[in-house]
């Protein structure tokens, strides 16, 4: 079991940046590959980026690719979302979650409440 609290959402105006952090209970942390999703008002939940348990290997969607970057602290139980050049497209509320593997990351196991992010245009 884990559990996963996300913060640092907030309004910024369209060019901005905001850095997303995920900090995750329990000593199992660095075993799950960990992905950021993201829902749109009147949209489906989409992904955003996934990064490996060790941190070797990352995907990110089309979308956000030169302009977002995820990474991981395993020592500090931490997932972060770097987020550039943020566009009013990207408001939505950013969640995290926890997969056995990367190639079961649409299907993760556990996930965050969820953080707004407003971008202004």
């Amino acid at each position: 079991q884990v559990q996963l609290v996300e913060s640092g959402g907030g309004l910024v105006q369209a060019g901005g940046s905001l850095i997303l952090s995920c900090t995750a209970s329990g000593r199992t942390f660095g075993s799950y590959a960990m992905s950021w999703f993201r829902q749109a008002p009147g949209k489906e939940r989409e992904f955003v980026a996934a990064i490996s348990w060790d941190g070797s290997t990352t995907s990110k969607a089309d979308s956000v690719k030169g302009r977002f970057d995820i990474s991981r602290d395993n020592a500090k139980n931490t997932l972060y979302l770097q987020m550039n050049s943020l566009k009013p497209e990207d408001t939505a509320i950013y969640y995290c979650a926890a997969a056995s593997s990367m190639r079961t990351i649409l299907f993760s196991r556990f996930w965050g409440q969820g953080t707004q992010v407003t971008v202004s245009s």
